[in-house]
């Protein structure tokens, strides 16, 4: 049985919204700042993410949370997909991966028709995941984070 196999995907449940904060926070502070949207939003999920009709995912492996990332509602048919992040202790095993696969899935059954996201070029195994994926790059509008150099969408048939 490989990693990936061990990796189970779950929905978010007021017992992890902790775990969405903890796991982003390790990554901003590593390669960027937090901003202050980051803050609000990762304090709050439930308000700022699934009060609005959005939703938040955690891979779990070997009953730990390890890994996150959320389907943010813009309007019925575009969602982003943000806050992802997979704990230092876990990258390599795959689980980017299996919650993009997830994330796919998850995506067709709830009819959204265009995911977009944005990044940074340094993050370059997070692109080269996103473009394995079918992510394209598109222009990117000013002011939205201020580590963000590159926006990204795919269109879902």
């Amino acid at each position: 049985m490989n990693t990936q196999d061990k990796v189970v995907i779950v929905p978010f449940s007021s017992d992890l919204k902790e775990a969405i904060k903890i796991l982003n926070l390790e990554w901003l502070e590593k390669y960027f700042k937090v901003e202050e949207k980051d803050e609000i939003v990762l304090s709050d999920p439930q308000r700022y993410i699934i009060d609005k009709g959005g939703m938040i995912f955690y891979a779990k492996y070997n009953d730990e949370v390890v890994g996150t990332y959320s389907l943010i509602k813009t309007d019925v048919t575009t969602f982003e997909l943000g806050k992802m992040a997979i704990s230092e202790r876990a990258q390599g095993l795959g689980i980017g991966n299996k919650m993009l696969v997830h994330c796919m899935a998850v995506a067709k059954e709830n009819h959204i028709q265009k995911l977009f996201l944005y990044s940074n070029r340094i993050l370059l195994p997070a692109i080269h995941l996103y473009e394995k994926f079918g992510f394209t790059e598109i222009p990117l509008e000013d002011g939205v984070y201020e580590r963000a150099d590159i926006k990204m969408e795919k269109i879902l048939t």
